[in-house]
C-alpha cells in the first residue's frame, strides 16, 4: 500500500486510538488532522510543560512528534492491527517556544511490517514557524492484533 492510498475507516480508527493515549491527553495535545499517510496534533503552551529557561521541554515535542509518526503509519495499516513504535530518532533544532507546537508525521516508506516517516516539530509565535525539531520515526504494525487490546 502506498501512502495515497487509504483503508477505510482509517481516520476513525486513528482518533479512537489517539482518543485512549492518556499521556497525550494529560499533556493537552489534540489530533487536528488524519489523512492517509499524514498525522498532525496540536499541543498549547502550558508553564508545566516547560524546562528551566521556559522553553517547552525536549521531551515534549519528542512525544507529540513520535505520536504523529505512529499515526501517520496507522492510518495506513490494514483493520485489526496495532501500531508500535520500534525506534525514532529527534534532532532538536532550535528553542520549542511560542503558543503551541505542532507536530507533523509524514509517511516516507509504508511496509507490511515495519513503516517510516519523517518528523517535523514547528513551534508557532506571533503567528510564525519555526521548526524546533526534525527526524525519522519506525513503526511496526501488529498484524491480528486489535488496537484497542491492553497488552498483559
Amino acid at each position: 500500500m502506498t501512502a495515497s492510498e487509504s483503508v477505510d475507516g482509517y481516520e476513525a480508527r486513528v482518533r479512537d486510538s489517539f482518543g485512549r493515549q492518556t499521556f497525550m491527553t494529560s499533556i493537552g495535545a489534540r489530533l487536528t488532522r488524519v489523512e492517509p499517510g499524514h498525522v498532525e496534533i496540536e499541543l498549547p503552551y502550558r508553564p508545566d510543560l516547560c524546562q528551566q529557561h521556559g522553553f517547552f521541554h525536549g521531551g515534549v515535542p519528542s512525544s507529540i512528534a513520535d505520536t504523529a509518526g505512529g499515526y501517520a503509519g496507522f492510518s495506513l495499516f490494514p483493520p485489526e492491527s496495532a501500531p508500535l513504535t520500534v525506534e525514532f530518532k529527534i534532532n532538536l533544532l532550535a528553542p520549542a517556544r511560542g503558543e503551541k507546537l505542532i507536530a507533523i508525521g509524514d509517511v516516507l516508506k509504508p511496509g507490511r511490517t515495519l513503516t517510516i516517516s519523517e518528523l517535523k516539530v514547528f513551534a508557532i509565535a506571533n503567528g510564525e514557524r519555526t521548526l524546533c525539531a526534525t527526524g525519522l520515526h519506525t513503526v511496526i504494525c501488529l498484524q491480528g492484533r486489535p488496537d484497542d487490546i491492553k497488552p498483559t
